[in-house]
């Protein structure tokens, strides 16, 4: 009886074994094909934060901000070049008024007032923005010049304005 108990167990114990055995098998596959698939994503994205980054770099090219040679023209007149572009930034949108036209838009607001949205400092003597109305929008590249004691001089070189669909 007590050989036929231990054969029992061990016929048991196989079994359990055999069992645990398969389970982690198939455990190990399961971990090891989310793996792959984890490691073809992250590629992936790798690939996409690469073609972002180029991207990036292609649409900053033309900034102020990457700009070294713009930045170097404004440390050698004592200034600094991000905050200097905040300063022009905030001169030419704070022209912006309530009821008025922004003085720097050559075109009179038709369904509003011609107020300018976005600034962007090309290099240390460019900029581009653009304006609307609401309904009518545009463009403008304008010249500048930072004179003694932070005087900054805007002229208009080129604008238009879109046609209304």
């Amino acid at each position: 009886m007590k050989n036929k108990i231990f054969l029992y167990l061990f016929i048991f114990a196989a079994l359990f074994i055999l069992f645990q055995f398969m389970n982690a098998k198939k455990a190990k596959e399961s971990y090891d094909t989310k793996i792959e698939s984890l490691k073809t994503k992250i590629t992936t994205k790798e690939a996409t934060i690469d073609s972002l980054i180029s991207a990036n770099m292609d649409l900053t090219y033309f900034s102020l901000d990457s700009n070294e040679d713009a930045a170097s023209y404004f440390e050698e007149m004592g200034y600094d070049a991000n905050k200097l572009a905040l300063t022009i930034s905030d001169q030419i949108i704070g022209q912006n008024k309530a009821g008025e036209d922004n003085p720097i838009i050559p075109f009179v607001g038709m369904e509003g007032n011609m107020n300018i949205n976005k600034v962007r400092l090309l290099n240390h003597k460019w900029i581009i923005a653009d304006f609307t109305d609401g309904v009518y929008w545009g463009e403008l590249f304008i010249l500048y010049e930072v004179k003694e004691g932070g005087v900054i001089d805007f002229e208009v070189e080129k604008s238009f304005l879109y046609p209304r669909d």
